[in-house]
């Protein structure tokens, strides 16, 4: 017998609620390391600050890519899960770890061979130089983070995200001791300002990722899955489906993550004022964005698992009760950035003329807020659904040729400035929002269950369905 609506929306909101929580502080304890980095090297000098800047800005986009390629583990384990195939996800998670090792070779090597772009910026004094000693030295850390975002996604998809929350602080306090020591060279190490910078992001990658594997190891729970019971050489079958479903989430993320930044290039040609303010009202939206992904990957978990129960009813259900969640938030934050703006902008700047714009551009922000809210648990619900290339493709046209587009026409050629810009970033959020959410409800109300289900078995390659029980 099925719950009344009200208690059966409670029930999922619940639950949705406690998976997300976890790991939306998760992300803002792993956004806070940048904020300790860009703080303590600012307390060495300019070029280290400038440094870690640009360096992390490089950084981010090259391993955000392998991120979201093993981002697929969460909705391939959580539907295993929802089916109870225990084997077939002891054998996704091995998989999954033999792919961050093999994305972490191109990740080291485009890291290690940064210099040439970075003399292209025309940097002042020995920045360019301290900027490729911090990638150099962080790109040691790469296979320890692959590892423990295949790890974190695998417990993600189980139900079990609490521990990412764990190691994030646990991560959070290696970054302190870490910049502390070899920034500032204490307890007998030399003083390697930006570089220690990033050896001590590199000590942080390596300990969340031994963190999570012990964890893993350990957890009585996860014995059934046999995940480090035996290994074998990668299986192509499975390489091909983690990527299929992967690969368009790498592209997805990279190229996001890109339309910001080329955004944030485009701000130098108006003034120095306009890209202060374009990063003060960007870093606040990053921080509700973090949130909001935290809860949509919530959605990505539930919608899995529904689905691995044979349920597209109830995995409908999920989806939508978890974008009602998402948007109830950004709503919020909407309203803070609209009533207390200036409160906020002052904790960054206290320049008439910068507080300004900052303001401005916030009450844009604002105004994005549902959009943004809208189009990562739209495209969350698509992922737990398997459904990832049309997502990434929506991306493309909704950022780099409706979002670019228009905010380069309204910014330059109506001479909007930086408002026409983010007038852009608002139009870009608002299609790609609405068009995941249609997305959704087509697959949802077009096709039943088996179809589904069958879409998905003629998607995956042919050898992983026939050797589904062999490593």
């Amino acid at each position: 017998m099925s719950l009344p609506f009200k208690e059966r929306f409670f029930t999922e909101a619940g639950t949705t609620f406690r998976l997300g929580l976890p790991l939306i502080i998760a992300n803002l304890l792993q956004m806070s390391m940048a904020f300790v980095d860009t703080v303590m090297a600012g307390n060495l000098s300019t070029s280290d600050l400038a440094a870690v800047a640009i360096g992390s800005s490089i950084l981010t986009p090259v391993f955000m890519f392998g991120v979201g390629i093993l981002m697929a583990v969460t909705p391939i384990v959580a539907q295993h899960f929802g089916a109870g195939s225990s084997v077939k996800i002891g054998k996704s998670v091995r998989q999954s770890l033999w792919l961050a090792a093999i994305l972490s070779i191109p990740t080291i090597l485009l890291l290690r061979n940064a210099f040439p772009v970075l003399e292209l910026l025309n940097l002042e004094g020995n920045v360019a130089e301290l900027a490729d000693g911090y990638l150099k030295a962080a790109s040691w850390g790469i296979p320890g983070f692959m590892g423990y975002i295949a790890l974190k996604h695998f417990n993600e998809a189980v139900s079990v995200t609490r521990p990412a929350m764990y190691f994030a602080l646990v991560g959070l306090f290696f970054n302190i001791l870490g910049n502390y020591t070899l920034m500032f060279g204490h307890f007998g190490f030399p003083a390697l300002g930006a570089i220690g910078t990033g050896y001590a992001t590199m000590i942080v990658m390596w300990v969340m990722f031994l963190c999570m594997l012990v964890f893993s190891i350990q957890w009585k729970d996860f014995a059934e899955y046999e995940i480090f019971t035996g290994w074998k050489l990668p299986d192509p079958a499975y390489m091909k489906e983690l990527l299929r479903i992967g690969l368009p989430i790498g592209v997805t993320l990279t190229m996001e993550v890109s339309m910001f930044a080329v955004v944030s290039l485009i701000m130098g040609y108006i003034s120095t004022t306009a890209v202060a303010a374009h990063q003060i009202a960007l870093n606040l939206a990053s921080i509700t964005f973090m949130m909001a992904f935290g809860l949509a990957s919530a959605i990505t978990i539930r919608v899995g698992q529904q689905f691995g129960r044979k349920s597209l009813e109830n995995a409908v259900f999920s989806a939508y009760t978890g974008i009602f969640m998402v948007v109830m938030l950004m709503t919020s934050t909407a309203v803070i950035f609209f009533v207390f703006p200036g409160a906020l902008v002052s904790i960054y700047t206290d320049d008439p003329s910068l507080s300004s714009l900052s303001i401005q551009l916030l009450f844009f922000a604002a105004v994005f807020q549902i959009s943004d809210g809208l189009q990562v648990s739209g495209s969350a619900a698509l992922r737990g659904l398997k459904d990832t290339t049309i997502p990434m493709i929506v991306n493309l046209i909704a950022y780099w040729v409706v979002g670019l587009s228009a905010g380069y026409y309204f910014g330059f050629h109506l001479d909007y400035g930086p408002q026409g810009l983010w007038m852009g970033l608002i139009l870009g959020l608002t299609t790609a929002a609405v068009l995941h959410n249609i997305r959704f409800r087509y697959l949802t109300t077009r096709y039943s269950f088996e179809e589904l289900y069958q879409k998905q078995q003629d998607d995956a390659p042919a050898d992983l369905l026939n050797n589904v029980n062999t490593d």
